[in-house]
């Protein structure tokens, strides 16, 4: 074979810093949008980005050489910095220092991409706390309670594909 073939599916989930850092409602589709521009700036492909005002859902498609940390950080660093020139806020914002990334196969992407879109239903009943802890618990992640994101009231939009 003279190049690799590889299909690799990673869903990052990251959360804002601080409840004064909820992003605004009616902003969070820019955001989404911006962040997938990231992705693809970077040769990847970001196959849905959602959330809410206080934590996104990246699920992208990559390439074998990406390395992953490198580029969640650059999404985060990139977002924030895109969110402060926005001047939508009163003090910085800011992205909670840590992440979750989580691995899927091709039969699951459909299966992600509507998790993502129906973000707003799924938090009707849990909090992003109790999702985040369930995705750890899943992927049989080890995990200390002290680390993990704040938990708060978000406001939802679904999705930018």
């Amino acid at each position: 074979m003279e190049r690799a073939c590889v299909s690799i599916f990673i869903q990052i989930i990251f959360s804002v810093k601080s409840r004064k850092n909820l992003i605004p409602q009616k902003n969070l589709e820019e955001v989404f949008e911006h962040i997938a521009g990231i992705i693809r700036n970077k040769g990847q492909n970001p196959v849905i980005v959602g959330g809410a005002s206080g934590h996104i859902h990246v699920f992208v498609g990559l390439k074998p050489e990406v390395i992953v940390s490198s580029m969640i950080r650059d999404i985060m660093n990139n977002s924030a910095k895109f969110i402060n020139q926005q001047g939508w806020m009163p003090e910085k914002f800011a992205w909670h220092n840590g992440f979750g990334a989580f691995s899927y196969g091709y039969s699951q992407v459909e299966k992600v991409r509507n998790y993502i879109k129906n973000q707003a239903e799924y938090h009707k009943t849990k909090t992003f706390r109790e999702e985040f802890v369930a995705f750890l618990e899943i992927f049989e992640v080890e995990y200390e309670e002290k680390g993990l994101p704040p938990d708060f009231e978000e406001g939802f939009v679904m999705n930018n594909e």
